[in-house]
């Protein structure tokens, strides 16, 4: 309320700024530490229509800079005082307790000092300034209460804007919080070993190189290599793993990860900003500094509304000559709900989908991510883990299934192609040895021919077969258009066939189906064969699919069906895909936090974990809702009290009321979206950290 107009500028500007400021003392190094480039320098080179809006957000959010400080709104002394002072003033005014002059109260004056200062001082600021906003139309309603003898009102009005204040504030704060719990998620004060000696030192001072030592249950505070111990670490919050991790040295670990069990030594690659961790809390915190559109159509509707009110004021006046509705009409108009709520809204959902596992850079993104109707998919590496797998094998009559296994494994023992690799590590994992081949070839485009105790061994597709003169039944395969083509043969006969493809993510086909449910179509697109694409998209219940495609033909897919009218979000791996991921409305990202920052990705999906993006589009669409559910109910709320107020069916205290009312209730509909507080510290042994899967409750 006192802060209409401005409230969303401290919101997306200066609070912004302290909680930058706050993340860089707490991830950067100093200078002589720093490696790299400046992460400020990062800039997404979409297109030119995204370019535009990043540059209009950066220069809308330095100016809200320039024009504010910003403190947390906490229910602290100073404020407590004035709240005091306005309540015994307005008891005072109510029983007149003293009462010298019969026109002019000396106590609601002093009370009105007090109270309305700080209403009175951003009034005068935003006037000044020319912007109209809920503070300047609220202080003339205050005076003018007070001009016609009416103190009491006036100070009751002065005390519902100071509480609602505070209420405000303290909601606001907790949307911040939201992404500072990111900031405090790692160590303040790290074990370093220098010199032979170890010392407890301040995570500022780290440098690279350093060896770091963390104990059970510590946080890792930087990116590098395990030098000596041995543990299990969870680092879910940064790959979105389910699973802790083994740890021996040479492993890699991740800052932002939690030390499970044994104590580990860790020599420090990257550290602050250069961390994983820090890449993460770096594009959080551009998605929290971002303004979306609509956060500026509720600035301009919340300056249109105080232009309206203070109108329909000069028309109840002229018509009625009675200044109590005049002051009504005045007091019971108010966008405070939308200027405060549509930034607390983006804010906490962009939290809501970090803590989820789902970055998303900017509140633009968001925005049309709740209007997505059209979810394009990658296949490999999307919807498949992009690892080929050995499904089952296929031998012919009168073939055993071991004799198959082993004389393929043995000729692929020598070979580096992936399918060979997958043959070769299937076999023993039954506990097979494959035997060292006497002779190895390969033969680019048909497979491998080897010799294998004495007997010719080919491992290949049909032309290898045809090549050496082996029959193969037509319908081998059949049953298996999936598969990659892995015939195999001995000594000119045929074995059988070994039936290797992708596997599907198990959540994928939960995924779709949550997409589905939210009224959304799903498209694959993919550079593998027909026959492939069609029985994954049969799996997962995808109904359009294009295969056989180069990345320039998926750009082409995806701007076809944005020039149809389509808002398209497009998930890929972000490495081919990147193209069609630019071309779409929202380019999704399957990744981590170890290349949360690709350039091509909007958003980010940490742990490649297709169900993210369904909960982030379920998010996206309830914020969606609720920003425009709060827009709907401030116009209606404004229109009808102020034509109570104009009719004189509302006071000035229940024309206070209802604004102040109304006001909170929009605010904590926006509310809704902030992620729950964090617990603090866990147990080791619990690992229920705020990772990706627990924040998905």
């Amino acid at each position: 309320m006192s802060t209409q107009h401005t409230r969303g500028g401290r919101l997306e500007g200066a609070s912004s700024a302290d909680l930058a400021e706050q993340a860089l003392s707490r991830t950067t190094v100093p200078a002589a530490h720093r490696h790299g480039t400046d992460v400020h320098d990062h800039d997404h080179g979409h297109d030119h229509d995204r370019s535009q809006d990043h540059a209009h957000d950066h220069d809308h959010d330095h100016d809200h800079h320039d024009e504010h400080g910003d403190h947390e709104h906490a229910f602290e002394w100073p404020e407590m005082l004035r709240i005091a002072v306005v309540a015994v003033a307005a008891a005072a005014v109510w029983w007149r307790l003293w009462e010298p002059f019969p026109a002019i109260s000396l106590i609601g004056l002093m009370g009105l000092a007090v109270g309305g200062w700080p209403i009175f001082k951003e009034a005068l600021e935003n006037l000044l300034a020319k912007r109209m906003t809920m503070e300047l139309s609220m202080s003339i309603a205050i005076i003018a209460a007070a001009a016609i003898s009416e103190f009491f009102t006036a100070l009751v009005i002065t005390l519902f804007v100071l509480v609602a204040e505070v209420l405000e504030g303290m909601t606001v704060s907790r949307g911040r919080r939201a992404i500072r719990d990111l900031l405090d998620y790692l160590p303040r004060a790290v074990s370093v070993r220098r010199g032979g000696d170890v010392a407890q030192v301040d995570a500022d001072t780290l440098a690279v190189g350093d060896a770091v030592l963390v104990n059970p249950g510590g946080r890792i505070p930087v990116d590098g290599t395990v030098i000596a111990g041995h543990s299990f670490v969870d680092q879910g919050r940064i790959t979105g793993e389910s699973l802790p991790i083994e740890k021996t040295p040479g492993a890699p670990v991740f800052a932002g990860s939690i030390n499970q069990s044994g104590a580990l030594e860790i020599q420090a690659e990257r550290i602050g900003r250069d961390t994983s961790y820090g890449k993460i809390i770096e594009a959080v915190e551009q998605a929290e500094r971002s303004r979306a559109p609509v956060q500026r159509l509720a600035d301009r509707l919340a300056g249109y509304l105080v232009y309206f009110a203070l109108g329909a004021a000069v028309l109840t006046y002229l018509l009625t000559r009675d200044i109590r509705s005049t002051i009504s009409v005045v007091i019971v108009a108010g966008a405070c709900g939308i200027a405060a709520g549509t930034p607390l809204a983006i804010l906490g959902a962009i939290g809501r989908a970090a803590r989820a596992g789902a970055i998303i850079k900017g509140g633009l993104y968001l925005e049309q991510l709740g209007q997505v109707d059209t979810v394009v998919l990658d296949k490999t590496g999307t919807l498949t883990f992009g690892q080929p797998e050995v499904r089952t094998l296929l031998p012919v009559d009168a073939v055993d299934t071991l004799a198959l296994l082993d004389a393929a494994a043995s000729a692929e023992l020598r070979s580096e192609h992936p399918l060979g690799k997958t043959i070769v590590a299937y076999a023993r994992a039954l506990g097979r040895t494959p035997r060292e081949p006497e002779q190895f070839g390969y033969t680019p485009g048909r497979g491998i021919n080897a010799s294998v105790g004495g007997a010719l061994v080919l491992v290949g597709n049909q032309a290898l077969m045809r090549d050496h003169a082996v029959a193969v039944p037509s319908n081998l395969l059949a049953q298996h258009p999936e598969a990659s083509e892995v015939l195999v043969a001995r000594g000119g006969k045929l074995l059988g066939a070994i039936v290797i493809a992708d596997k599907v993510r198990p959540e994928a086909a939960r995924a779709v189906q949550a997409i589905h449910a939210l009224g959304i179509e799903t498209m694959l697109l993919t550079g593998d064969a027909q026959a492939v694409a069609q029985v994954i998209a049969k799996e997962l219940g995808i109904r359009e699919v294009a295969a056989d495609l180069l990345p320039e033909d998926k750009r082409i897919r995806v701007k076809e069906l944005v020039s149809a009218g389509r808002t398209v979000a497009m998930v890929g791996d972000g490495v081919n895909d990147a193209p069609a991921l630019i071309e779409a409305q929202v380019g999704v990202a399957m990744g981590s936090g170890t290349d949360v920052a690709r350039e091509s990705a909007d958003v980010v999906l940490l742990g490649n974990d297709l169900l993210k993006f369904a909960e982030t589009l379920t998010v996206a669409r309830r914020t969606r809702r609720i920003i425009w559910a709060n827009f709907v109910g401030t116009i209606g709320v404004d229109a009808l009290g102020i034509g109570l107020a104009a009719f004189g069916l509302l006071n000035p205290l229940l024309a206070a009321f209802i604004h102040v009312a109304s006001e909170l209730t929009f605010i904590l509909n926006s509310a809704r979206l902030l992620p729950a507080r964090s617990s603090g510290e866990i147990p080791a042994q619990t690992v229920a950290a705020p990772t990706a899967v627990e924040a998905r409750s």
